[in-house]
C-alpha cells in the first residue's frame, strides 16, 4: 500500500521517513500516525536497513495533532481511543526498533510531533529548529510519550516548566538542556544527518539494537537486574557475526566491515 501523508525511501542501508503535509506544518492525522507506524516496521522488518531517519517536509518538523480533523469528528472522537491506537501505536514501534533513529529535527517540533521527535535516539537539530508542549494551551496534559520522555532527558522542574508554560525552546536551548545532540545550520541539516546515518548504517547493528533494549529496560530496573540483563545481552552479541569480524579486524589492524548479525 503506498504512502499518502510521508514520504518513505531507502539508500545505502538508511531508510528515511518525510513527514509531508507541509501546507499543515506537517501536523499529524490519523491516517499520518498509521502511516508513519507501518513505515517504521517496514523499516524493521527490512534487513538491509540498518538505520532510520525521521524528519518533516517544508519549514515544520510537525506541530503535532491536526485540531481541523478533531474538530470535523466533534461527537464522535474518543481522544483516550485515538492515543491508544494511534500515537501509542508509533512511539512503542519508535523505541521497539532495534536499528539506531535520527531525528533530523528542521523546524518546529510542537506537542505530539515533540513526543514523536524524543522518541528518537539521536537529536540533530537545524539552529532555525524549537521544541514546544502546546497541549496546555487547548486545556490538555502532554501525551505522546511526552511525560515519559522528557523528564529523563532534562529533568522534572524543566519539563514541567515546558508543560505548563507551552514556551517555545530553542535549539541552542535545546542543545544546553540535553534535548538535542548537536545543532547545526540550517543549510547543513541533511548533510550532517547523513554524515551521522552513513557509519551508523555500516555499523553493528545487532549490538547497536541491544544497547537500546538494554538502556530502555534500565529506566525501571534494579542495578542487580541491570547487569544481569547485560551479561545475557553481551553473551548474545559474543556469539555474532560482527564481534567475530570486530575483534579479528582489532588483532589484524583493520577498519571492520560489519554485517548487522
Amino acid at each position: 500500500m503506498p504512502y499518502e501523508n510521508i514520504i518513505y525511501n531507502v539508500n545505502e542501508g538508511t531508510a528515511t521517513i518525510t513527514l509531508n503535509r507541509p501546507q499543515t506544518l506537517n501536523a499529524f492525522t490519523e491516517q499520518m500516525i498509521h502511516e508513519t507506524t507501518r513505515a517504521f516496521k517496514q523499516a524493521g522488518r527490512d534487513e538491509t536497513v540498518r538505520c532510520v531517519v525521521i524528519t518533516g517536509n517544508g519549514r515544520a518538523f510537525s506541530s503535532g495533532q491536526d485540531l481541523a480533523e478533531v474538530q470535523a469528528r466533534a461527537g464522535e472522537f474518543d481522544i483516550s481511543d485515538h492515543l491508544r491506537q494511534g500515537y501509542h501505536q508509533l512511539i512503542k514501534q519508535m523505541v521497539g526498533l532495534e536499528k539506531p533513529i535520527i531525528g533530523a529535527i528542521n523546524g518546529i517540533a510542537a506537542g505530539a510531533g515533540c513526543g514523536v521527535a524524543l522518541a528518537a535516539d539521536i537529536r540533530i537539530v537545524s539552529d532555525k529548529a524549537s521544541f514546544m508542549l502546546a497541549f496546555s494551551k487547548v486545556g490538555l496534559i502532554p501525551d505522546s510519550g511526552a511525560n515519559w520522555f522528557l523528564p529523563r532527558l532534562i529533568g522534572y522542574a524543566r519539563a514541567y516548566e515546558m508543560a505548563i508554560t507551552a514556551d517555545q525552546i530553542p535549539a541552542a536551548t535545546a542543545l544546553k538542556w540535553g534535548m538535542a545532540n548537536r545543532v547545526v545550520p540550517h543549510d547543513q541539516l541533511m548533510e550532517t544527518v547523513a554524515a551521522w546515518a552513513k557509519p551508523l548504517a555500516l555499523g553493528p547493528t545487532l549490538a547497536y539494537g541491544l544497547t537500546k533494549r538494554a538502556m530502555n529496560k534500565g529506566w525501571d530496573t534494579s542495578l542487580d537486574d541491570a547487569l544481569e540483563y547485560e551479561a545475557h545481552l553481551q553473551e548474545v552479541c559474543g556469539r555474532s557475526q560482527d564481534n567475530q569480524e570486530g575483534v579479528q579486524a582489532f588483532l589484524e589492524k583493520r577498519e571492520a566491515h560489519f554485517i548487522g548479525k
